[in-house]
């Protein structure tokens, strides 16, 4: 299933979007978080079937698709540098700043008071940022408490998959040596076009993943190439936090950012950044 939040007559709602693609079937939950935490997929799926023998089903042509999870509970969990050859050039861009001695998970948080749309906008912030870049990468969506997870058991606790693009003031996160600022800023989270349920992808992923900058391919790379996998991560971060349904973890990103170009292909305002990863759709986000 591919479970999307939109906004229809200037009201939000949930809702699974339909097999031909051509409309949306309501869901009887307030959000998605709270959807995730009280729903299982059976539940969903018996709800989504309801709405289509009701005939409610709306039309994808009379809603605006929003982010699947517009407002998250929590700050949503990154890592870094978790693709070999991310891991190279982010350490030929700035070799102080991106240092990895050891092969060991990096976490930071990444601040979302509001996750950008599948089709909006991501802000420049052109008065404290010069060097804005694009990162492409695999959303993980939590479905349960997970603490004291095993690796083993990890595929058990997800519920589904998102495309996620990590925006960053690359100037901002180095000149602070730490990356909250340089990654938290209003419209760095664009995300969707919708979670796709976990029992759709085989675990742990394999899928291809890319990007494009006004049409010019930039990344490509598939998740396969994890450094740490979800199953590993899930494991140690379990051993000493309790993860909440509907927490989102960043599982990093490949090769091909603007910083790894010589020169620096940094964004500017009216460029329009494309995410994609095969199973799960495609985000396009125009910089203002």
């Amino acid at each position: 299933m591919k479970l999307v939040t939109y906004r229809r007559d200037g009201a939000e709602a949930v809702g699974v979007l339909r097999k031909d693609g051509a409309a949306l079937l309501p869901l009887p939950a307030p959000d998605m978080n709270t959807l995730i935490e009280t729903m299982t997929l059976d539940q969903v799926r018996a709800a989504a079937e309801a709405a289509e023998k009701a005939g409610a089903a709306v039309p994808l042509t009379e809603a605006e698709l929003l982010a699947p999870i517009p407002r998250p509970r929590q700050d949503i969990v990154c890592l870094g540098m978790n693709y070999m050859d991310h891991l190279k050039e982010a350490a030929h861009y700035n070799a102080e700043a991106f240092a990895k001695e050891k092969p060991v998970a990096v976490y930071f948080s990444k601040r979302v008071s509001q996750a950008v749309a599948p089709g909006g906008f991501i802000e420049s912030h052109a008065d404290i940022v010069e060097r804005l870049d694009y990162e492409v990468e695999l959303g993980v969506i939590l479905g349960k408490i997970a603490k004291n997870v095993k690796a083993g058991e990890a595929g058990d606790y997800i519920f589904g998959y998102t495309v996620l693009n990590d925006v960053s003031a690359r100037d901002v996160q180095t000149g602070h040596k730490q990356w909250y600022f340089g990654k938290g800023m209003d419209g760095f989270t664009p995300m969707g076009p919708w979670i796709v349920t976990a029992d759709e992808i085989p675990f742990p992923p394999a899928l291809r993943i890319s990007s494009t900058v006004n049409g010019e391919p930039r990344q490509d790379s598939n998740t396969a190439f994890f450094i740490n996998t979800i199953s590993d991560v899930l494991e140690e971060l379990t051993a000493g936090m309790t993860l909440l349904p509907a927490t989102i973890i960043a599982t990093g990103t490949p090769a091909g950012v603007g910083m790894g170009f010589d020169p620096p292909k940094f964004l500017k305002p009216g460029d329009v950044v494309e995410c994609s990863i095969e199973g799960i759709g495609t985000i396009r986000n125009e910089v203002r």
